[in-house]
């Protein structure tokens, strides 16, 4: 589990195909403390097993379910990459739970800096994910916890402060480009929950409807 509060910006050293899937070597600092093999890491958000450690690098194993479902396929040597480690029992949780599981594909619709070198960010993403987007709800999008400002159709715009922009790769976005999102996982939950209640009480109706025999 993550909080959306990326540690640092790493790099892509390498890139080797891997059967249906990829390894990729990330160059880091701050994260390779005490990272080691088994751990789990954020990478733009998805969340990825450390398979080998070696001075100031480490090397993850992206299977093809991940290739398809996220942007990590179209990473090139050289890309920056937003890294957070796995959140430990004592850690403040400043960002909102988040799992490292993306849902989707969304891409910037536009960006519009504001006053003080802040950004709106407009996101597009598939419609039958909107119903998990509500203003001043939480997002993650390529590992950053994000708060939606204003929803519109299939949209939302967040408002991104300088230092945002400053300490991850949100900064280096563009109009078109396309990135990570994770919904919030408590919507989700709570989705399930009304869709099963309701399921309950549908075949408990059909059953009292039935005549005795």
């Amino acid at each position: 589990m993550f909080t959306g509060l990326v540690e640092e910006v790493g790099k892509i050293s390498k890139i080797e195909t891997k059967g249906s899937g990829l390894t990729l070597s990330i160059h880091g600092s701050k994260v390779m403390s005490d990272l080691a093999i088994d751990d789990s890491i954020s990478v733009n958000g998805a969340c990825q097993t450390v398979i080998a450690v070696k001075g100031n690098e480490f090397r993850v194993d992206t299977v093809k379910e991940t290739l398809l479902k996220t942007t990590l396929g179209s990473f090139k040597v050289g890309d920056s990459v937003n890294l957070e480690r796995a959140l430990q029992v004592t850690d403040r949780l400043g960002g909102h739970i988040v799992q490292g599981h993306v849902d989707c594909v969304g891409r910037v619709h536009s960006i519009t800096t504001v006053s003080g070198g802040g950004w709106e960010l407009w996101i597009s993403f598939p419609d039958q994910f909107a119903k998990y987007v509500v203003p001043v709800g939480s997002i993650c999008i390529n590992g950053v916890s994000l708060t939606v400002a204003r929803v519109r159709n299939a949209m939302c715009m967040l408002a991104i402060i300088p230092h945002t922009l400053a300490v991850t790769t949100i900064g280096a976005l563009t109009v078109n480009a396309q990135v990570n999102i994770e919904f919030d996982i408590l919507a989700k939950y709570v989705e399930n929950m009304i869709g099963l209640q309701k399921h309950s009480s549908s075949a408990y109706d059909s059953l009292m409807d039935q005549p005795d025999l």
